[in-house]
């Protein structure tokens, strides 16, 4: 019988690769969705013919138990979020019962399902991977960050993650559940939301190159981050729940890159001097800024064989590539219309 995941954010950049690559492995994939009109799922189901939706919601505790007992799945994939970092700024309480909460939702659900008290440790339960975030290190003490690094989150987002993040061990010491937790840095793709700072730029080079516009305004050119392929980052998430232990791993590349560098990747792809046409605003600033962040991923290439495969300027190339395909035929970035 083919094992059966449940992915929570599945209509996102992450839950769409993360299907594909199950799929692909022979899963019975199941996404988790507030509601089946959602056009989102509509779209996925499209692209994913195979996948199969179930009514839930991070916000209700009843409806993640119903979905879970429906579903009956080996493994759960809990990367549902309210993601956007300025967006927390602006919604923290509902960050804080989504990113937060939700992932004491989740962890009860499965608890209660499995019908595991403290210190069961039942075999063949159910396997747990919460998508935690290098967000929590903001305001970083050591550079490259591990496992070890102590959090310092500089957002109501880094601090939810956090919170969901050791809730997650919590559960692993408390019940002796299969919970893992994987810290990622920075992943991106075409199928990247139009808001985020990657996209933003890919869509706005495209724009550019295109003649529909003559600028990109941006915030902090000199913020620097790990950025890697969501491609490769959904296979860690995958060998995490195969490993013999449950433990925690740091995903990402290593490499830090600045704004400007990823400016000027995306700008010399479509063969643009980046500096005719790239305005800074100080209103896109961060209320309070993580200036770098980058991996140490030594303990997941040796325990678990995972490496990174894109490299950035091949990432970000291909990003403008794509955008430039989607604004040329008409697409609506709003509209997932660059997923292949």
């Amino acid at each position: 019988m083919a094992r059966r995941a449940l992915i929570t954010g599945i209509t996102g950049q992450d839950g769409s690769y993360l299907a594909e690559y199950l799929l692909g492995q022979g899963y019975e994939v199941w996404g988790l969705a507030r509601g089946q009109a959602n056009p989102r799922v509509s779209r996925l189901r499209k692209l994913l013919t195979d996948v199969q939706v179930v009514r839930g919601d991070l916000l209700d505790q009843g409806s993640l138990i119903s979905a879970v007992e429906r579903v009956q799945p080996d493994e759960v994939y809990n990367l549902g979020a309210i993601s956007f970092v300025p967006m927390s700024w602006e919604q923290a309480e509902l960050t804080a019962e989504v990113t937060g909460m939700g992932v004491l939702r989740m962890l009860e659900a499965i608890r209660v399902c499995s019908g595991v008290s403290r210190g069961s440790a039942a075999s063949g339960q159910i396997r747990f991977y919460q998508a935690s975030s290098s967000e929590m290190f903001g305001q970083v003490s050591e550079t490259p960050q591990t496992e070890r690094t102590a959090f310092h989150p500089r957002s109501p987002y880094g601090v939810a993650k956090a919170y969901g993040h050791f809730l997650t061990q919590n559960y692993r010491e408390s019940y002796g559940m299969y919970a893992v937790s994987g810290i990622l840095f920075n992943h991106e793709s075409p199928r990247r939301g139009a808001e985020f700072v990657t996209r933003k730029v890919s869509l706005g080079v495209a724009r550019i190159k295109l003649g529909l516009d003559s600028e990109l305004r941006l915030g902090n050119l000199e913020a620097r981050r790990d950025w890697g392929y969501a491609g490769d980052y959904v296979r860690a998430m995958h060998l995490m729940l195969q490993a013999g232990t449950p433990e925690d791993y740091v995903i990402g590349t290593g490499r830090m890159k600045s704004v400007r560098e990823l400016v000027e990747a995306a700008f010399a792809a479509a063969s643009l001097d980046w500096e005719q046409y790239v305005v800074t605003d100080q209103a896109l600033h961060r209320p309070a800024e993580v200036d770098l962040l980058c991996a140490d991923p030594k303990k997941a290439r040796v325990q678990l064989g995972w490496e990174p495969t894109m490299p950035f300027d091949e990432l970000v190339a291909t990003m403008v590539e794509a955008d430039l395909r989607l604004l040329s035929n008409g697409g609506d970035p709003g509209q997932d219309s660059s997923w292949p």
